[in-house]
Order: C-alpha cells, then structure tokens, then sequence
C-alpha cells in the first residue's frame, strides 16, 4: 500500500564530474514538483552532494553547486545516483565508491539513473540483484559484473529496495514510480500530466522499438531490407522458408547467417515485431484482442497472449489497462 505520511521525505542526488545533465534534471523535477497534504506542501526534500562538495561539472556548460556527502545527517529515504560520461571514471575512483556505500547505509532506497548503474556496482550494491542501464552498455555491465542480472530491456527495474533505469529520460519514469510508491498513482499522475510527460510507464516497457533493436545489432546492414519488408507483412506467412526465399538463401544458411548477424533468431524477431506491432493497437485503439491478434500475424488470442508474456512478461489485457492513452 501507498505511504500517505505528511513527513517530507529527503532524497539525496550524488554527482560527480561529466554526468549527464537530464539524468540528474529531470528526476529532481518530478521530486521538487511533488506536492501533498492540504497546505500542499513539499512531498520530497532533494540535496545535491558530491565527495567534496565542490562545484562538479556536467556534460553541458551548466555546473553544480554541491554540499559535501558527509554533511548529509538526516537519515535519507532514496540516494539516486546519477549517470553520464563520468560513470565509468566514478566507478573506478575509491572516494566516490566509498561515499556511495556510506550514503547507501543511511538510506531506505537506492536508485541510479542511466549509466549511474556502474557506480552502484562498483559498490557491490547490484551483487546478485537485477538491473538495467542504457541499453548501449548493458553489455558492459554484464561483462564486467558477473553477478548481477542485468535486463536490457525495460525503462527500470526494483528489486528490493534498488531501482535502476535505463537512459537518460527513463530517469523521470524511475522518478514517477517511486511517487506512486510513496504517495500512489493519483498523485505520480498529476505530476506527469504538469510536466506534459507520458502517464507513468511501468518497468515493463520496452527502452526501445524492436526494429532499433535489429539494426543496432546487424551492423553489417544485411538484412535490413528484411526487416523493413517484415514490418510491411506481419499478417501473412513469415516462417523461416518464406523468409529465405525474400533474401535469396537456403533456409539453413539463412537461419544460421541471421543469428550471427543479429545474435537472435528469424522466428523470434518476428514475434517481437509483432508484439511491438500489438502494443501500438493495444495503446492507440479499441479493437479487440482477438482483431489486433489477426492483424498482427498471430492468428489467435492464446498464441499472442503467450508470445506477450514470452517478450513483456504480462498478458495483453493487462498491458491494455496499463498503456492505452484514453485509459483512466
């Protein structure tokens, strides 16, 4: 259940040199602008700390004016550490490392933002835990440390008492959540609609399009005219056979030549075109379940319910009631 205590609640932003402005400006916000009670007055508290409390640069021309991590001596109810360029130096540097554990004991959540991930786990705060990051160094974060689970795909994810999030604007989305947690929808809602952002998207959606996704993947560009050619026929027949025969190969070489370009397989990339091509209806109109299931190659209503749960881990019904624009 909600929190719905009047007691404003601190939250500490730690920054180092070169972070990414929005990381840090965009959740700030959602907190500064948070309002409760009937004197609607501030819900959150927010400080911006560093090892020194020097002014810290960010990736822009704008610095920061920051008070030193010791000072904080109020006990502190969420620690979101933000990204940027400077997170792969942070992660390595032993005064920020130390002042993140330090500011982590005092604190009831843990959050990063973006690449703020690094630090985290530099921390040893992501042991054994599932994560995100920016999806460009999720890889990153898998190689270099092994224990944590690390998710590509949604905009956050919170195990326990540490949440983290994807890139850049996901940071408001994290930020979102956690108000709903403290003060519930109606009011993560409000906030949202005042500063013209999408109504608050659960971790389950996906940090970027499927089509994206491929492109990043096959960086040789080979099969990007099949992709584009899947996009305009995912009503019709689209098996492995059917898809050789579009690029001129063997089903065998063609099966075997996608999966070292991409890393995934013909008939999964399908499925997920036809997911994203499902939750575009399921967002953006009324049809039926069993209409958008037909018009998105799936042919019917218990094939795509288990390809979404497959690819999102959620039923179409629920994803419905979640992200469809003129739901309430």
């Amino acid at each position: 259940m909600p929190k719905n205590s009047a007691k404003t609640r601190n939250v500490v932003f730690f920054v180092y040199p070169g972070i990414k402005l929005l990381d840090l400006a965009g959740p700030m916000q959602v907190f500064n602008d948070t309002r409760h009670g009937s004197d609607n007055a501030p819900a959150y508290r927010t400080v911006l700390v560093s090892v020194e409390g020097l002014e810290v640069p960010t990736d822009t021309s704008v610095c920061l004016r920051t008070d030193p991590y010791g000072e904080v001596g109020e006990p502190i109810d969420t620690l979101v550490v933000v990204g940027g360029k400077g997170a792969q130096s942070a992660a390595k540097n032993e005064s920020v490392i130390e002042a993140v554990k330090n500011l982590a004991k005092q604190s009831k959540r843990v959050a990063s933002i973006c690449t703020g991930a690094f630090v985290l786990a530099s921390a040893g705060l992501l042991d054994r835990r599932r994560a995100v990051t920016h999806w460009q160094y999720c890889r990153q974060l898998a190689c270099e440390y092994p224990t944590i689970q690390v998710d590509d795909d949604p905009i956050f994810v919170q195990d326990g008492n540490i949440w983290t999030s994807a890139g850049v604007t996901a940071g408001i989305d994290l930020a979102l959540a956690i108000v709903q947690a403290d003060f519930g929808r109606e009011k993560s809602m409000l906030i949202a609609r005042e500063l013209v952002v999408f109504a608050v998207r659960p971790g389950g959606q996906n940090q970027f399009s499927t089509t994206l996704h491929n492109q990043v993947l096959d960086q040789s560009n080979r099969f990007d005219g099949l992709h584009a050619w899947l996009q305009e026929n995912l009503m019709n027949d689209l098996s492995v056979e059917v898809m050789s025969e579009y690029v001129g190969m063997s089903p065998r070489n063609f099966a075997r030549q996608y999966h070292a370009s991409t890393g995934s397989t013909p008939a999964k990339t399908v499925e997920a075109m036809r997911v994203e091509a499902a939750r575009c209806y399921l967002e953006e109109t009324e049809m039926r379940i069993s209409e958008i299931a037909y018009n998105c190659g799936f042919r019917s209503d218990e094939r795509m319910r288990k390809s979404f749960l497959r690819v999102l881990g959620i039923p179409p019904n629920d994803y419905q009631k979640r992200f469809r624009r003129n739901a309430s």
